[in-house]
């Protein structure tokens, strides 16, 4: 496994970071296809094994289960100090606004239920899941400030943004001096590249980490296109996301295999490959243990330039999806 240090950080994470969105109760969150607790024990384990020590969920998936499952298999198989812990809370729910409760209170409470479901006293890595313009950003980063100097953060991030929102988050925290996003977590993989417009030279230019979520688009990129899964069949999400351009998306799918036939590996291996060579860590997800041997390989596997040109040419631009279809 190999290491960085996370933008303007002193948090040294793995090039993999595991992606804990298939963990939790299915009946407790939006996705059916996710791993019970002894099966997400076993696959953290493994991931602890390899040297992945860089671990990414959500208050929001399956219902904080995913954030329990998580905290508790870490308190049984590492030391807090090994591992970097990121999570994340959702803009405020209209409903939640509509009864007058504050920013401060309402950031305070979704940290509070974090700190709990995980069973830690601090959270190395504190996200804002998604970018609102009806929260106030800069009482955002006041009330998350407030938090790294209670000690219940270290550091922050953002995800689901655009380039100006994040440089306009981070003009506000340094003009009064308060902590400032140190990553940025977007959609962005072979098969979705509009993160190059803006935010990676953003990024570059200010030392803020990527670390993309859907690095395999939901396993489309690690398989070829005859075979499936439980979660490509029911993700529908995902569906929503990669649907509409399934026809460009396949010959870049293709020629993920083309090049992993050539060079003898995974095509998760080339995925990911050549995504390491954006960005700092991505966020990756694993429900079964062989899923691990690939990404750790991955960050061990250099490619041609000859292959970055042949995976990158026949890219086409592509309409926003997601959480940041607007």
């Amino acid at each position: 496994m190999q290491y960085t240090t996370l933008g303007n950080s002193d948090l040294k994470v793995s090039k993999i970071c595991l992606g804990c969105m298939g963990f939790g109760d299915s009946k407790g969150g939006m996705h059916s296809w996710t791993l019970d607790e002894e099966k997400t024990r076993e696959v953290i384990k493994h991931a602890l094994d390899l040297g992945i020590n860089f671990f990414d969920t959500a208050l929001a998936y399956a219902g904080g289960t995913s954030e329990q499952y998580l905290g508790r298999a870490l308190k049984d198989f590492a030391k807090r100090e090994d591992v970097v812990i990121a999570t994340k809370f959702l803009p405020m729910p209209q409903e939640v606004r509509d009864n007058g409760i504050s920013v401060k209170k309402y950031i305070n409470d979704c940290l509070n239920s974090s700190l709990n479901n995980l069973g830690v006293e601090y959270i190395d890595l504190y996200i804002y899941h998604c970018y609102d313009e009806k929260m106030p950003i800069e009482e955002i980063m006041e009330t998350l400030n407030e938090a790294v100097m209670a000690g219940k953060v270290k550091y922050i991030g953002i995800s689901n943004c655009f380039a100006w929102q994040i440089a306009k988050a981070n003009y506000i925290a340094e003009k009064h001096g308060w902590a400032k996003f140190i990553s940025v977590q977007g959609h962005y993989n072979l098969l979705f590249r509009e993160e190059e417009r803006e935010m990676v030279p953003y990024c570059k230019d200010a030392n803020v980490a990527l670390t993309p979520y859907s690095a395999l688009a939901a396993g489309r990129l690690s398989k070829n296109r005859q075979q499936t899964s439980e979660r490509l069949e029911k993700d529908a999400y995902a569906k929503g996301k990669y649907d509409a351009t399934e026809a460009l998306d396949n010959i870049i799918i293709d020629r993920v295999g083309e090049v992993a036939e050539k060079r003898n590996v995974s095509r998760t291996q080339i995925a990911l490959a050549w995504l390491l060579t954006k960005v700092a860590s991505p966020v990756v997800g694993a429900t079964k243990v062989y899923q691990l041997e690939d990404m750790a390989a991955s960050t061990e596997l250099q490619l041609t330039e000859e292959e970055l040109n042949y995976l990158e040419e026949k890219y086409a631009p592509h309409a926003l999806v997601g959480m940041m279809k607007k």
